[in-house]
């Protein structure tokens, strides 16, 4: 892996803007500011009006589990590196992306893995998600396994410029293909190239179950079909308001999952009631771009079919202040069945992890 020159400090100062996504070509609101009245639209015409009174967003602020704290050994995040395109899925492309390292990890001891698309949102350290913080402090208290922790931004040709948070690349780079079409292509990018650059640095387990990935929006739709294409490399599912609508046909997972063989993968579910309701302002509706009841027939389909599925549906516009909130919730519940030990002369388990022991 070769270090790009990028700088890590320029989504960092980028990154206080809050979270829009603009995938269709129509004026929006600028980011973090929807009109009075209206949430910030994605699926043609103006933005669909919201219920008066406060802000939707009004209620969701990030608690202790998502800030640093104090004794909790911090985990390094290195990078950016360079993915080249070797599987042939998007020739000509390249994924930029950063590896979390905890301080409690062992080379000798394979890790869990958590891989986030749209990866400058997700580590962004004045972000909405900020999730190096939530997995330094679950890892210090034996709430989710040790694990690394990738955080890669969509594929782009090298004179394209990189996602941002003002852009996060619907318009600029190989975003709404990547992570909107209903295909493998995607998967092999993670499975066939991120995973063997990965596996030449970190002892990364090599059990499905140990192995998770997660996404907001298209990242979120695109993650799921990481884990639906490949149930033998991701199992765990982490779907912020994802956009299970037909942008370009994601409408038709609960049918797919319905006609499926039930594959052994488990999904939580985030969504709001004021995310992109496919309501237009001139009154039209599009229950095929309706992000909220898209996100519920997928529930109820995994639901149907047996799946291990979780949710939580609150009033929330489209973007990362509700996930964000219960980012922590939805580590814990993905994670939860890693192993335990209930011996009570077992010191080392009922202690807090610390750092991994320095070896030469």
């Amino acid at each position: 892996m070769r270090k790009t020159t990028l700088s890590i400090i320029s989504f960092v100062l980028a990154g206080a803007a809050a979270l829009t996504f603009a995938q269709n070509p129509t004026t929006q609101p600028p980011p973090g500011q929807p009109a009075p009245g209206q949430q910030a639209g994605r699926g043609g015409g103006q933005p669909a009006p919201t219920p008066p009174g406060p802000n939707p967003n009004s209620q969701y602020r990030l608690g202790p589990d998502s800030f640093p704290q104090e004794g909790v050994p911090k985990g390094e995040i290195r990078g950016p590196y360079t993915l080249p395109s070797t599987s042939g899925a998007y020739p000509g492309t390249q994924h930029t992306y950063w590896v979390y390292v905890p301080a409690q990890y062992d080379k000798d001891v394979p890790a869990a893995l958590m891989v986030f698309q749209d990866g400058h949102a997700f580590m962004n350290p004045e972000g909405d998600i900020r999730a190096q913080n939530v997995m330094d402090n679950l890892i210090y208290r034996r709430e989710i396994p040790v694990m690394i922790g990738v955080f890669i931004n969509p594929g782009r040709t090298p004179e394209q410029p990189e996602p941002n948070a003002q852009e996060w690349g619907d318009r600029t780079v190989n975003r709404p293909t990547e992570y909107n079409t209903l295909d493998d292509k995607y998967a092999r990018v993670i499975t066939e190239e991120l995973l063997p650059a990965l596996s030449k640095d970190y002892n990364i387990s090599k059990d499905p179950e140990m192995r998770g990935i997660g996404g907001s929006s298209s990242g979120a739709i695109a993650a799921f079909t990481v884990a639906w294409e490949r149930p033998n490399q991701f199992r765990k599912v982490l779907s912020n308001v994802g956009s299970f609508v037909n942008l370009r046909g994601g409408h038709v997972y609960p049918e797919k999952i319905l006609a499926s063989e039930k594959k052994p993968i488990r999904v939580y579910l985030c969504d709001g009631r004021n995310d992109n309701r496919g309501l237009r302002g001139n009154g039209d509706y599009d229950e095929k771009r309706d992000w909220f009841y898209q996100n519920v027939r997928m529930m109820k389909a995994l639901t149907q079919k047996g799946y291990d599925v979780n949710y939580s549906w609150s009033m929330n516009l489209h973007g990362q202040k509700y996930g964000g909130m219960i980012m922590p919730e939805m580590m814990r519940w993905l994670w939860r069945d890693g192993p335990v030990s209930t011996d009570v002369k077992d010191m080392v388990e009922r202690a807090f992890r610390q750092p991994a022991a320095k070896k030469n």
